[in-house]
């Protein structure tokens, strides 16, 4: 396969999935080294050469440029740019950054997701028997059968409940 910018053969392939649709750039050693795409810091051009790049302008902490990853020199302000990590240790190296950064993008820092319609539900119930049983077990244990009783008639309602009857 020759490269997408000269006749070189083609060394390095580059691939990306967006909006349901593939697509890919072929490039020698040569065109990749000169584009940075080789680089971790030069995957914006990946992201440009595959029509997945956004001008997003991410908000760097003041005072975390000067700060480099110990692994790969990786810095805030190549985030910035690139919009991407150099390594895994970046992400223990600019922890407090990230957090800030997150802080400044989204409502939260602690992802919840979806839940399916009616999991909740479940859950929520699964975890309401696991508590009643429990007490039910020590009021039996300590010998405290009133309080039993109304456990065990909480429990079965909850049962009568889910089977829908």
């Amino acid at each position: 396969m020759k490269c997408d910018y000269c006749d070189a053969q083609a060394t390095v392939f580059l691939t990306q999935m967006a909006e349901g649709k593939t697509k890919s750039v072929s490039l020698c050693e040569k065109c990749a080294k000169e584009k940075g795409v080789t680089d971790p810091v030069g995957f914006a051009l990946a992201d440009v050469l595959l029509g997945g790049g956004e001008d997003i302008e991410l908000p760097i902490p003041s005072g975390s440029s000067a700060k480099n990853c110990p692994e790969c020199g990786f810095t805030m302000a190549d985030l910035k740019r690139v919009r991407r990590f150099g390594c895994p240790a970046c992400y223990q190296a600019f922890n407090a950054e990230v957090d800030a950064m997150v802080r400044g993008m989204h409502v939260g820092t602690r992802h919840v997701g979806k839940v399916p319609k009616g999991q909740m539900e479940r859950h929520e119930r699964r975890k309401r028997m696991n508590q009643l049983n429990k007490r039910l077990e020590e009021a039996v244990a300590s010998e405290n059968y009133e309080e039993a009783a109304g456990l065990r008639d909480e429990i079965q309602e909850i049962e009568t409940q889910s089977s829908g009857g």
